[in-house]
């Protein structure tokens, strides 16, 4: 940083103390110090007011999800375009961070968020886009490059906009967010009542790292009103087994920020930690060979498959090992990481039909890890209580547990193939969700053992602050730009086995058995 000659603090300077401050708290946040560092650049406190204003008018930025508008990618041209695809979420990461230390500017000029952070934004991102209708026209491709450039425009959210207050569970149709099997043999419902702090969040929008949780993404469980159905009647045809497999809860701390699913080759393409069990060698440049060669944490040595989701943190002041790493504390991901008391991974079968077995390096995300600025419709986060999970299940809020109760986290993946794709451009449409009043495969589609995952955390229950604030926060990892969201936890899987263990579990479940 440059030296500064003056007796007077210039932002730059305070921003470096900060950042200190920020090291010694524990706090180990680049976003934390800027957000701190903005809100004293100057000493008055009428312009103090109006940065205050300025950010609790403007929380985040949005920005189109281009690469769920991309489902008919040539095979040759997707490592090119995930890689592209990455800088677009690199970008938008950046210009949050600007978003974040820029709060004084924003008070004093009304235009400077868009000339200095959407519109030059929006710049990178047509050039980056572009750069994407090359890779895909260029092994004879087509694309609606009309349709594809209008992708580039982001916009900003408010503080009211990105508040969760009054809404349990959410998500659109199909199984996705709300009506699905969601692991625990339950169906949830639509949105419940919910908390009742429905304030917008405080000026620097809550949270250890100034971007989330908040009050208002909190709620007492035992004041959340029922909201899971019955699961779909067997019919005659139903595969009502189980297979159980045990991986641990990766108490190895097998830790990284790469996610070779969505970016592959590109180091700290998720921008947050994932937890990993199962195959011991995932990261951005993992192929098929390489993970059929690693070793696993799987009692079952057959299972090689890789199963992983972003961290718990909860927001203690703890200095963790990424304090100051991408995908950690530079990117607002801060706090102790917990380790699962517990990790259930189980496949179940169809109420509807028999399975078949998973293909070999099938992958499959579940979940939307941007619904803050995608929407829910994509969404299949399931957060509740041990002793609660057949009553409620939360979306978009975390819960606060009574005495005695445990967090809970279940998954149930997408249990539907289309038959013939490992993967897909955008990742989802290989497979699906079956009908949530039937679960019957639509489109062709043949049903799959469904992955079911259920992580336990014991979590010290949060306290609400009259401010807006939470004591002893806890969050999900996630995108900066996404605060920390609960909509916004997902999970990942790629399969791998050895000695015909798909086509075991596939019987297992076809057959009724309870198998390990």
């Amino acid at each position: 940083m440059g030296r500064n000659d003056r007796k007077r603090r210039t932002p730059l300077a305070t921003k470096a103390i900060a950042a200190s401050a920020a090291l010694a708290l524990g706090g180990g946040g680049l976003l934390w110090a800027q957000m701190n560092a903005s809100a004293h650049e100057s000493n008055s406190g009428q312009n103090e007011t109006k940065a205050a204003a300025a950010s609790a008018q403007v929380a985040t930025i949005a920005c189109p999800d281009v690469g769920q508008q991309l489902t008919n990618v040539p095979q040759k041209a997707r490592q090119g375009v995930a890689v592209e695809l990455a800088n677009l979420d690199k970008q938008i990461t950046e210009a949050y961070a600007r978003l974040a230390s820029t709060r004084q500017a924003q008070a004093n000029d009304a235009s400077f968020v868009q000339n200095a952070i959407v519109g030059p934004l929006k710049e990178k991102r047509a050039a980056t886009i572009d750069r994407i209708r090359i890779d895909i026209q260029r092994v004879g491709g087509s694309v609606n490059a009309t349709a594809l450039k209008q992708l580039a425009a982001c916009t900003t959210q408010n503080a009211t906009n990105t508040t969760t207050a009054g809404r349990g569970n959410g998500g659109k149709g199909g199984g996705k967010g709300g009506g699905q099997n969601n692991g625990g043999g339950q169906n949830t419902a639509a949105p419940s009542a919910s908390a009742s702090a429905s304030a917008a969040p405080p000026a620097n929008n809550g949270g250890q790292a100034g971007n989330g949780p908040t009050a208002a993404d909190f709620v007492d469980i035992t004041k959340v009103a029922n909201n899971v159905l019955a699961k779909p009647q067997n019919s005659g045809q139903a595969s009502t087994g189980s297979f159980t497999t045990k991986c641990g809860v990766n108490a190895n701390k097998n830790h990284n920020t790469d996610n070779v699913i969505v970016a592959p080759g590109v180091t700290n393409g998720a921008h947050h930690e994932h937890d990993y069990v199962g195959n011991q060698k995932v990261n951005a440049f993992s192929t098929n060979d390489s993970l059929l060669a690693a070793p696993s944490s799987c009692q079952n040595q057959s299972d090689l498959s890789s199963y992983y989701w972003p961290v718990v943190r909860v927001q203690d002041g703890t200095k963790e090992f990424d304090q100051n790493a991408l995908g950690g504390g530079q990117e607002g991901n801060v706090g102790k990481i917990l380790t699962a008391q517990s990790a259930q991974i189980k496949y179940v079968g169809s109420p509807a039909s028999k399975v078949v077995a998973m293909p070999q390096f099938l992958r499959i995300i579940t979940g939307d890890a941007k619904t803050l600025t995608n929407g829910l419709a994509n969404a299949n986060a399931h957060w509740s209580c041990t002793g609660f999970e057949n009553k409620v299940q939360l979306t978009e809020q975390y819960p606060i547990c009574p005495q005695g109760s445990n967090v809970v986290r279940t998954f149930a993946f997408q249990s539907c193939w289309d038959g013939v794709n490992i993967d897909s451009a955008n990742h989802r449409t290989h497979v699906a969700f079956a009908d949530p009043a039937s679960g019957v495969c639509g489109n062709g589609f043949k049903a799959i053992p469904q992955l079911t995952m259920r992580l336990v955390y014991k979590i010290t229950p949060p306290t609400l602050q009259a401010d807006g604030t939470v004591k002893n926060a806890y969050a999900v990892d996630g995108f900066p730009e996404q605060l920390h969201k609960p909509s916004t936890d997902h999970d990942d899987f790629i399969s791998v086995t050895k000695n015909n263990l798909a086509a075991k579990i596939a019987n297992c479940v076809n057959a009724g058995k309870q198998c390990q």
